[in-house]
């Protein structure tokens, strides 16, 4: 398992800002994730310091080799889980490698994401579930769903084994993309995948019954929600932090409920503009800077 004292998830301003910060006071970085959509073709007119028209891609080029220059590590991989681990430390997977880490800043952006099931709202905390590490407990040895199509999916459905076998992916009608390694586990843990959409739910104070798209139905006690690529909201759910609709609360100084846990850019809510984004990863690194100095170096962990 790899080694980072502070890991940044997000590629946006919020997340290079922080790298900059963290990697300039000499902290082990890596900011992971790919290209931000601001990287596209976005006309950038209100950014101080820029007179002229900026493009959003020659923004986010500038904060890589900028923190790339303090000595942060980047590397394009998508985080597909975080767990708090017996060390006191955090353990985020991607689809490639597994690290270490001391503390964690969530910049992914903010999603707006919400699952096509007719009436979910109704089962919402009844059997609609978001945090596997949360609430996988309460679904020991019933049949649940994992609700997604790719590899975030995949791996809620893999952690889920842990309480209870009877799991299956269904992806709402979506072509999978969960890769040929990946399938090999669900094969191995005899998790199958479901390619029909969701038409209804039933049940009277929980969760009971899925109807399928088709009209075939099973019995079933819950659902995880795990559509896409994970964002920082969903992050967060599953390490137990406070969030507010599709928004991480957070304090002045970034930090989350859970210590050693940092968020920042759109995925707090506010004013969602770049250069917002920016002041809150600053913050957020140094935040992160003093927990990694005070908690784990301190500690001599």
């Amino acid at each position: 398992m790899k080694e980072s004292e502070v890991i940044i998830i997000g590629q946006g301003p919020a997340g290079l800002s922080a790298g900059i910060y963290t990697s300039r006071a000499g902290i082990n970085t890596l900011i992971l994730g790919c290209e931000p959509k601001i990287a596209g073709d976005y006309d950038i007119d209100n950014y101080f310091g820029f007179p002229e028209t900026l493009s959003g891609k020659d923004l986010i080029e500038r904060g890589m080799k900028q923190a790339e220059r303090f000595g942060a590590s980047i590397s394009c991989d998508r985080v597909i889980g975080i767990h708090f681990d017996d060390t006191g430390r955090y353990i985020v997977k991607t689809e490639n490698d597994e690290y270490r880490t001391c503390a964690v800043i969530l910049a992914t952006g903010v999603s707006r994401k919400k699952p096509p099931i007719p009436g979910f709202e109704k089962y919402d905390g009844k059997g609609i579930s978001y945090c596997v590490s949360c609430d996988g407990f309460f679904f020991k040895g019933k049949r649940v769903i994992v609700a997604g199509e790719g590899l975030y999916a995949a791996n809620q459905a893999l952690e889920l084994v842990n309480y209870t076998p009877d799991v299956s992916i269904c992806t709402l009608g979506k072509e999978s993309t969960i890769t040929d390694e990946f399938m090999k586990q669900l094969e191995e843990k005899n998790i199958k995948i479901i390619g029909k959409g969701i038409a209804s739910l039933h049940g009277d104070m929980n969760l009971e019954k899925i109807t399928f798209t088709d009209g075939s139905e099973i019995d079933a006690a819950g659902i995880f929600i795990a559509l896409g690529d994970a964002s920082s909201v969903d992050f967060a759910r599953s390490l137990g932090v406070i969030t507010e609709g599709n928004f991480i609360q957070v304090d002045r100084d970034m930090n989350t409920n859970a210590p050693g846990i940092f968020a920042a850019g759109d995925c707090t809510g506010g004013f969602l503009q770049i250069s917002v984004a920016v002041g809150e990863g600053a913050v957020a690194g140094k935040s992160a800077i003093e927990h990694v100095r005070n908690t784990c170096r301190g500690a001599g962990k």
